[in-house]
């Protein structure tokens, strides 16, 4: 019994449920990345020890009772409207840790303006957008990130770019904004690439901590249910696919490019307008 409490003593726990993340079963279907992704959240906020003044926004979508699955506090908004609420909690509680979970019809679609203009403002919040693609929640519908030809429900014969446009690339869009600190896209698709992409989220919330700026990170994901494939055929399809139209890389960060926070980086890059510095109307 003695030498049985002492191997005990001697264990090291290496792996263990986040404590930011609840010990609940979630409604994600097999081969689903979302697990993943909130998974790496929860380990960033409980590395940096911010769960207590943490507050996430919830999205309409495939991820929307994750307010049921993080520990911290948790806010629905409605469709789209997640950049916004951000943005409203982060004024009114500046010293708190405030993170939007959003999926591509929620974020690139109906909330397309809510995400261009507090990217531009340069709100000093913290987005983890998951792109796979499609509306996962309500039946697979086109989204504005669905590829060329791609079939959906409402594109059955695939994506018609004559009609339909072409896909949405997020990162490469906001990456223009002046308010925008840091944007990179990863992946989850292998132990390697899912380190890469908590690194990227931890980034994104030190971000916030330090005041640099608006984050945000794009995970590249897969949808097996909606897409019809199993779940390791959805991975195949995905690195086939959408990683040539969706490349990995960091698309922003201003503080690599040797500048404080965003503000910093947008000043410096308008010091010739006279506007700007100073000198209109002398």
């Amino acid at each position: 019994m003695i030498m049985a409490d002492a191997a005990q003593q001697s264990e090291k726990r290496v792996f263990e449920r986040p404590h930011a993340l609840l010990p609940v079963v979630t409604n994600y279907c097999p081969g689903c990345t979302h697990g993943i992704v909130e998974r790496l959240v929860a380990e960033v906020i409980d590395e940096l020890g911010v769960e207590g003044k943490t507050i996430g926004i919830a999205p309409v979508g495939c991820a929307v009772k994750c307010y049921d699955f993080f520990g911290c506090d948790m806010i629905e908004a409605a469709h789209g409207r997640a950049p916004a609420v951000a943005t409203g909690v982060k004024r009114s509680l500046p010293d708190h840790v405030v993170f939007a979970y959003q999926g591509d019809g929620d974020l690139a679609s109906i909330g397309m303006a809510e995400t261009v203009h507090a990217a531009t403002r340069g709100e000093n919040i913290t987005i983890i957008f998951i792109n796979n693609a499609i509306y996962g929640m309500t039946g697979g519908q086109m989204a504005p990130t669905s590829l060329p030809h791609q079939v959906t429900q409402t594109s059955p014969y695939g994506r018609d770019t004559d009609g339909a446009g072409y896909p949405i690339r997020v990162c490469e869009l906001l990456s223009t904004l002046d308010g925008v600190a840091y944007l990179e896209r990863v992946c989850v698709d292998s132990p390697k690439n899912v380190r890469k992409a908590k690194r990227a989220i931890a980034h994104a919330f030190q971000n916030q901590v330090d005041g640099v700026g608006y984050s945000l990170v794009e995970v590249v994901s897969t949808c097996p249910t909606n897409w019809k494939m199993t779940p390791e055929a959805a991975f195949d399809w995905m690195r086939e696919n959408m990683l040539s139209y969706y490349p990995f890389g960091v698309y922003r960060d201003v503080q690599a490019e040797g500048f404080a926070n965003a503000a910093e980086a947008a000043f410096a890059r308008a010091n010739d307008c006279p506007a700007v510095s100073g000198e209109a109307g002398r």
